[in-house]
């Protein structure tokens, strides 16, 4: 009896494939967690997020920069303060007609007949005559270009029969975006004390439009527009320098002041603007350009993880390999003051050993990121493939070698 036992076991040896004894070789050193630092700089180098970038004040009375990609705010001053609108509410209007051309309500070369309403319109002006019909198209551009008010009513009239229902559709919108602090009374952004937003709601707003009717955005870069022979400029004096400012819209009333919203791109990356409360069309083409330079010199986009790259390995049971790679589980972009890029920490915590089968996105550690003056920041490590079990026999054989090594 014991002779056949020892043949058993003889030919179990010879059955068993080299790389489960190497399997086996790795499984002796998974008894603790593994943990891989990788330190981008010396740990008590903390350097906080305030005290990273170079001061900047704006006398704007309310103003914010924000990142379009991640939505980080860089800077904001009163930037939740109600303020009057004026022109920078046609934003919303020239959004919700881009969306009524989206859903097939409208035709960029559709007709729209003016209505006397429209052509009545106070302040700056498409020069419209009531009763003439007019292209969706020729619209827009009076609008985005030529901050015509009665272009901006035509085109109310247009998606929903009048100027009020339109509003409500407005303030729809803005309850959707989560433009708290807002309310719209009207398509023009004419004075009403029941008409207003703030600086962070506007930039909400601006960062939609960009997202979500990017295909119609390059209106807001034409320089001129002309109509009945009348030839207008485009309002925004940040066109017309050369500093990758490719919209919003500006705005003027007599309470709000000058203010606007702007929006550049420098190396795929997008920042934008909003000013406000500003005495002079001199001070609104320079603090937002100013503000604009501040923010791409002083920060910049990071990509911290990707779900591609191989960053640790995990050891595994049973498995047809000893271990499989492991990537994040989600991407992880920051915008950061450029002086904290070289105080970031990345850690590595990987399980310390699982128990084949391993599917592909199965988490079998965590990435700790470590910013300066930042919460940590924790992604889910997953692995990059399939790992499928060993055999029966092959399980068994190395179950046992792991019992002789015990014993």
């Amino acid at each position: 009896m014991m002779e056949k036992k020892l043949l058993v076991l003889i030919m179990l040896l010879a059955l068993a494939p080299t790389y489960v004894v190497a399997q086996e070789q790795v499984a002796e050193k998974s008894e603790e967690k593994t943990v891989e630092t990788i330190p981008v700089a010396s740990a008590d180098e903390k350097v906080f997020l305030q005290n990273a970038v170079s001061p900047i004040e704006t006398l704007a009375k309310q103003a914010i920069v924000m990142d379009a990609q991640t939505g980080a705010v860089l800077y904001e001053k009163n930037a939740d303060a109600v303020m009057p609108t004026s022109s920078m509410s046609k934003v919303l209007t020239i959004y919700l007609v881009l969306d009524a051309i989206k859903s097939g309500k409208l035709k960029l070369d559709q007709s729209v007949k003016i209505s006397e309403q429209a052509w009545k319109q106070p302040g700056s002006r498409m020069f419209l005559n009531a009763g003439e019909d007019v292209k969706v198209e020729d619209l827009i551009r009076g609008v985005v270009i030529q901050s015509g008010n009665d272009a901006a009513v035509a085109l109310a009239e247009a998606v929903s029969g009048s100027e009020s229902s339109f509003a409500t559709l407005m303030n729809d919108k803005a309850r959707e975006f989560k433009m708290i602090h807002s309310h719209f009374v009207n398509a023009t952004g004419l004075p009403d004390p029941n008409h207003y937003s703030t600086a962070r709601d506007l930039a909400v707003l601006a960062q939609h439009l960009i997202n979500e009717h990017g295909q119609y955005y390059h209106y807001y870069s034409e320089t001129e527009f002309t109509y009945n022979n009348i030839k207008q400029g485009n309002r925004n004096p940040l066109l017309y320098r050369n500093m990758g400012v490719d919209g919003v819209k500006t705005g003027h009333t007599e309470d709000a002041g000058y203010g606007l919203i702007a929006s550049a791109v420098r190396e795929n990356r997008r920042v934008i603007t909003v000013v406000n409360g500003l005495s002079s069309m001199q001070e609104r083409a320079d603090e937002p350009a100013k503000l604009i330079e501040w923010a791409y010199r002083e920060y910049g986009f990071f990509s911290l993880l990707n779900t591609t790259d191989k960053v640790a390995e995990a050891k595994i049971w049973l498995g047809n390999v000893p271990s499989v790679g492991l990537a994040a589980g989600k991407e992880l972009n920051e915008v950061l003051p450029r002086a904290v890029k070289d105080k970031i920490q990345v850690v590595y915590e990987v399980n310390p050993e699982t128990e084949a089968p391993i599917l592909k996105g199965q988490q079998l550690g965590k990435a700790t990121i470590s910013i300066p003056d930042v919460p940590p920041i924790e992604v889910p490590l997953v692995a990059m493939e399939d790992v499928k079990r060993l055999s029966v026999p092959k399980a068994l054989w190395y179950k046992f070698l792991r019992l002789l090594k015990k014993a």
